[in-house]
């Protein structure tokens, strides 16, 4: 019986050796191109160029993680081969020159870091870190980049239909939004809109978005097609904060002097990925792959304690390409091999994204000297930043009880939507409601961007911008 399954085998695989060279020699193909390995696909050859657009939507030294994120990003694009001119970098650039920068000049993402800003090119900096600007490079469309006198570069991401594209954001966000530093917001369907548009300018041939930001998963969840060549992973599902990592009181907490966070942990997750790229081969490595091992870090290793829940969407069949195909791999790593490290599986503190500020707000209040001018400076910043957190959340749940009752209101405002589906109905309506909301209430900024499933609530509930305004014109009067 053994002998007979043995030479069926035998056999079996001979007639599948013979197939697959009539296939190969009628299409003039080698054998290889038909037997790829699980973590091969389609386009793991770059054929086109690589192109990157990298982005820190936040300012402001407490913020110093997005911008040292977007640093480091760029120097692993630059070793894997990315020539600066397809590199576009997105940045306030006030951080390595704030007075509170302890290396003035440097900015690092890890505890016992390098420099990460050296080279740095400064394509958008200041007020030029706009949605308007970040739409335009993304799409390519120069002529609709603005740049102050004596800004950046004005690049924009002229790719073809054989390019591959990556993009990565870093900052705050909040449902179906994320922030810029002029508090204006990215809403998601403009972000996809602007994915379908440059697919169907045949801008690209794949393109990976890697995006860092508090309920990151509501800008592509029911919204992001499948069928546009576009994977995409997220920091956060659609209803929970992403974390900062290397912050003071971590485990691994950061140099002396620095009193913020360093990196976010999904995003060092990624370029870190197994605690290290020095010794890290990207041709072997597939975008599943790291997604996985990303997941696996930013969630605690399965636990979901000070961490969130990675997420993937839009063409997951993109996940078998390899890394090197996006972001290019260090030719020194070339005989490394993919494989986990659970020695490294290592615990640390994490922050939430939304309370990272408070930190540094109130690790500068501990080290200031008793009865300085310092002291008290650092006493009003942080109890005007608290202030203005119990305002919003004041405001935003009257105006629930204003327009639905009480009880109902804490209904309508708090529900979330089934898995699949998007956060609005109509978003030019979530607009006009943050529109009215702010116009009577002051900028909801990155704390109250939380609340953006609340105004998207309301429109889904049928209310109209002007009701919404004299409610909100009621609600402050009393939260203030």
């Amino acid at each position: 019986m053994g002998t007979t399954s043995t030479r069926l085998r035998c056999c079996l695989l001979l007639l599948l050796a013979q197939h697959l060279l009539l296939l190969s020699t009628a299409a003039g193909a080698r054998w290889q191109d038909f037997l790829r390995l699980p973590s091969e696909g389609e386009g793991d050859t770059v054929a086109g160029t690589r192109w990157a657009i990298l982005i820190a939507g936040s300012n402001g030294y407490y913020n110093y993680r997005h911008q040292a994120d977007v640093c480091h990003a760029y120097q692993i694009m630059k070793k894997g081969g990315l020539k600066d001119e397809n590199i576009v970098v997105f940045m306030y650039d006030d951080i390595a020159s704030s007075p509170d920068n302890p290396r003035p000049g440097v900015i690092i993402n890890h505890p016992t870091g390098g420099d990460v800003y050296a080279g740095v090119p400064k394509d958008y900096t200041g007020k030029d870190v706009s949605v308007g600007n970040f739409l335009a490079a993304l799409l390519g469309n120069s002529s609709a980049v603005v740049v102050s006198g004596g800004g950046g570069s004005g690049k924009v991401v002229a790719s073809g239909p054989e390019d591959h594209v990556f993009v990565y954001y870093s900052d705050h966000g909040g449902p179906g939004v994320l922030g810029m530093p002029s508090d204006d917001y990215l809403y998601a369907k403009d972000l996809v809109r602007a994915l379908k548009q440059k697919h169907a300018a045949g801008g690209y041939k794949s393109l990976v978005f890697y995006l860092e930001a508090c309920e990151s998963g509501s800008i592509f969840e029911g919204l992001l097609p499948e069928d546009i060549n576009v994977y995409a992973t997220t920091a956060a599902n659609a209803e929970e904060s992403s974390w900062g990592t290397y912050c003071p009181g971590d485990d691994q907490g950061p140099p002396p002097g620095f009193d913020t966070c360093l990196g976010d942990l999904y995003s060092v997750a990624w370029m870190e990925d197994r605690y290290t790229y020095d010794v890290h081969n990207l041709r072997t490595e597939s975008l599943k792959q790291q997604y996985e091992v990303v997941k696996d870090r930013t969630s605690a290793h399965g636990t979901y304690s000070l961490g969130s829940h990675v997420m993937q969407y839009g063409d997951v069949r993109l996940g078998v390409q390899s890394l090197d195909n996006f972001i290019g791999t260090d030719p020194a790593n070339d005989n490394a091999t993919f494989g986990r490290d659970n020695s490294l599986r290592r615990r640390s503190g994490r922050i939430n994204q939304r309370d990272a500020d408070l930190v540094y707000f109130w690790q500068k209040y501990k080290k200031s000297a008793e009865g300085t001018p310092e002291k008290a400076e650092a006493r009003r910043r942080l109890l005007k930043v608290m202030s203005r957190r119990s305002q919003v959340d004041s405001s935003v749940e009257l105006i629930g009880g204003l327009l639905f009752g009480s009880e109902e209101g804490s209904r309508v405002l708090g529900a979330v939507r089934p898995a699949g589906q998007p956060l609005a109905d109509d978003w030019e309506c979530l607009k006009s409601m943050v529109r009215a909301y702010e116009a009577q209430c002051g900028a909801l900024a990155q704390y109250g961007m939380k609340h953006m499933r609340s105004f998207a609530n309301i429109c889904n509930a049928g209310v109209g911008e002007e009701a919404m305004a004299k409610v909100a014109a009621q609600a402050c009067a009393v939260a203030r």
